[in-house]
């Protein structure tokens, strides 16, 4: 039933799924996890990457990675909270690759895993600079060219955690579930264009995010059944398999898809389950 739903509406839309090949294409948080993953694999289908991060030494690492690929990989070090520094990225990636056709907001940071009473100023600004005006400054810097472009894709990487509250996130959250709102109202905005919208929900995802976000969990069995993760390889392959196919939303991992489903069925069940499962990381 949802597929012939998306299938209509992708039938309103201007022209053919965008593949990723010659494509250039913007990818925050690509100095670990799955926007390393992302530029890797997007590298390896013959696109041109503009690899964004916080880390210097960390897009080298990307850079290694990427072996004979590099030749069309470039680097910015940039803090997408930064509304004057993302305006000077364009110019960056212009110089690079002489045209840019897509941009996937991957760069995100989770709140430390404590009560919202409990959580500090600072690490809620922090976390919604990045999370959603990081996504909005990117958007909005781009979508210009994107708009001049034959076709053009933006990709933001939301989370389950936007449709299914996680005790000890709820701001992260929050800053998901807006990210969420605003990418639909993107693609709503953007129907009769050349620019198609992804939204995706990642599930659990073996990343390094808690260390990028300077959070510890302490006491925590992260190899349970209760923590089961998808690699991020295999996340990556799904975002750009769903890129590709001009998917509305994409969600990534069999828990983001049972508890996409459960939570439809019955929200206070799910998140009543979610917090049984999940409660321990408040103690």
């Amino acid at each position: 039933m949802y597929e012939c739903w998306e299938n209509q509406l992708r039938e309103i839309r201007q022209g053919d799924d965008m593949k990723v090949e010659s494509k250039v294409i913007v990818v925050t948080g690509a100095g670990s996890g799955i926007g390393r993953e992302l530029a890797l694999q997007l590298l390896k289908k013959r696109a041109r990457i503009a690899a964004v991060d916080l880390s210097e030494k960390a897009l080298q690492e990307t850079v290694e990675l990427a072996g004979d690929l590099k030749q069309r990989l470039s680097t910015h070090v940039v803090n997408i909270a930064d509304r004057a520094s993302v305006e000077k990225l364009p110019e960056a990636v212009m110089a690079e690759h002489g045209q840019v056709d897509g941009l996937i907001n991957n760069a995100g940071i989770i709140q430390p895993f404590v009560r919202f009473a409990d959580l500090p100023y600072a690490d809620i600004e922090r976390m919604i600079n990045v999370n959603f005006y990081g996504t909005i400054f990117m958007t909005k810097t781009f979508l210009p060219y994107f708009l001049k472009r034959p076709e053009a894709h933006v990709v933001n990487i939301a989370s389950m955690g936007a449709f299914l509250p996680v005790p000890g996130q709820t701001l992260y959250g929050a800053s998901k579930a807006a990210t969420k709102l605003f990418t639909e109202g993107l693609y709503t905005e953007l129907l009769h264009t050349n620019v198609h919208v992804t939204v995706v929900f990642p599930g659990a995802i073996a990343t390094n995010i808690m260390n990028n976000s300077g959070v510890e969990l302490k006491g925590v069995d992260t190899n349970s059944s209760k923590m089961k993760t998808l690699l991020p390889q295999e996340a990556a392959r799904q975002i750009i398999t769903g890129m590709e196919a001009d998917k509305f939303r994409v969600l990534v991992g069999g828990d983001a898809r049972f508890m996409d489903f459960l939570y439809r069925l019955a929200p206070k069940g799910a998140a009543e389950f979610i917090a049984s499962q999940m409660g321990e990381l408040l103690k």
